[in-house]
């Protein structure tokens, strides 16, 4: 079935299959762990049961999620050694320590107090059971800001030296860390992981709403959601925009295959909204633009020249074709939700939030479209990086073990069969919990530690009240 392919074109394949799976998990995780930090406390600020419903509810979604992004980080660190030794070997003594340092501070972390939140609320107090609740939060954070480090580390590499053996080799790790690319890749991944959270949680919400407009749970909820999508889609623009400058000044070809420009424009440069790109004839048909505009953007200047890719050897060009169409799937999911963003606000101002047959609707035709967008963002930066892994520095061509072609099918069919087995159950299970609701009922609490050994005596018992003065038998 895979005959005709090369080791290197399955080995990709195999590693953009696995890593496509692995970020929509931690894409939900990082925004959900931040809610049910905001939930809890909420709880403990307000006593009101909507609170501690819902963040019972999504606690279960969050410990599903948490639990098949782990499983899918792990096995796609593992072809760094099968499938990628070459690059492992050099790159290694750089992204070898920051890998490590997310496993030894988020990670232990994460795992740490992942079991106090999930099932300690009735066995420790309530301070400590929220210290967990926002330990956990903020290690995925810290988790991100390590594995964000590493791919930045790869997009604008620094702080290195290349030794004898052609490996890379840290001299500054302040500069290899807080790399060029890293504050902005790390903002509007942030960004975008909470907007994500908040669409799922919005669409959860609004599926409740259409059912029951009274539902308590759902409207609080999906107010939230709506906050988050208000607040945050234009900060996310805005973010988007100026990792774009970034990206324009450190990989201006991953940009002019971004906006579609095989030719230079020495008097200002269009943005192509929309067409079918021809990368044997180099052209974009039937292209809608509106003229000088993409100067505009990038230049702040109208009529400011910009390169194309007639000034990049054709052995450096990303395929154009791929990151061409899923950066426009990702700008334009991004205006889709700054305009439910919008229509939430006067929603809100109206009184309608609630009732809104139609906001609702959409919001929850919008449920995966920030697992989409991140799709679409990843596949944007990674494929533009091509034909490298580190940028400028070493091709992909030049990272692959020695492999043959029928192993890593091999592989690559066991890995899409087991996947789709193992995390489409796991997704099953979300989506069924999702549909259900968080219940009316709330859940068991006390005000204290629960008694782990022996039974509390009967006199103590009667002095507290729970039971009569003289009880039958005694």
């Amino acid at each position: 079935m895979l005959d005709g392919f090369s080791a290197e074109h399955l080995a990709r394949f195999q590693f953009a299959f696995t890593v496509s799976f692995h970020i929509i998990f931690p894409s939900f995780s990082i925004g959900l762990a931040s809610y049910l930090a905001v939930l809890n406390g909420l709880w403990l600020w307000k006593k009101d049961e909507v609170y501690l419903r819902l963040f019972e509810f999504w606690k279960k979604i969050f410990a599903v999620a948490f639990g098949m992004g782990v499983v899918s980080g792990i096995v796609m660190s593992y072809q760094f050694g099968t499938n990628w030794s070459v690059f492992s070997d050099r790159a290694g003594p750089v992204i070898g320590p920051l890998m490590a340092y997310e496993v030894l501070t988020a990670f232990f972390l994460e795992a740490g107090f992942l079991g106090i939140m999930l099932f300690g609320r009735n066995r420790v107090g309530p301070g400590l059971h929220m210290t967990a609740t926002a330990m956990v939060a903020i290690g995925t954070l810290i988790s991100a800001t390590w594995i964000l480090s590493v791919n930045s580390w790869m997009q604008t590499p620094a702080g290195f030296a290349i030794n004898e053996q052609g490996q890379f080799v840290p001299e500054d790790w302040w500069e290899i860390v807080f790399n060029p690319s890293f504050p902005y890749r790390l903002v509007h991944m942030t960004l975008a992981a909470f907007l994500t959270t908040a669409f799922a949680v919005g669409a959860v919400g609004a599926l409740h709403l259409l059912r029951d407009r009274s539902n308590r749970e759902a409207r609080t909820m999906f107010s939230m959601a709506m906050w988050m999508a208000a607040i945050v889609t234009p900060i996310q623009i805005v973010a988007g925009d100026l990792h774009g400058l970034n990206t324009y000044e450190y990989q201006p070809q991953k940009v002019m295959a971004m906006e579609g420009h095989f030719d230079s424009y020495p008097e200002g440069a269009p943005l192509i909204l929309f067409g079918i790109v021809d990368e044997a004839n180099k052209e974009v048909d039937y292209a809608i633009e509106i003229p000088k505009l993409s100067s505009l953007i990038l230049k702040h200047d109208l009529n400011a020249p910009m390169d194309g890719l007639d000034t990049i050897p054709d052995e450096d060009e990303p395929p154009v074709a791929i990151v061409f169409y899923s950066f426009r799937i990702m700008i334009g999911i991004g205006m889709a939700m700054l305009a439910v963003g919008v229509w939430s606000l006067w929603a809100r101002w109206r009184g309608r939030l609630d009732s809104s047959v139609w906001l609702h609707r959409s919001v929850l035709a919008m449920g995966p479209s920030g697992f989409v967008a991140v799709l679409a963002g990843w596949i944007t930066t990674e494929v533009g990086r091509q034909p490298f892994t580190v940028y400028g520095l070493m091709r992909t061509s030049e990272s692959l073990a020695p492999v043959e072609a029928p192993a890593v099918a091999a592989s690559l069919i066991a890995f899409i069969i087991v996947y789709f087995f193992v995390f489409g159950a796991g997704t099953f299970y979300i989506l069924r919990l999702m549909n259900k609701g968080p219940g009316n009922a709330p859940p068991l609490r006390s005000e204290g530690p629960s008694r782990t050994a022996g039974i509390t005596p009967a006199y103590q018992m009667r002095e507290s009240g729970k039971l009569p003065q003289t009880t039958p038998g005694e």
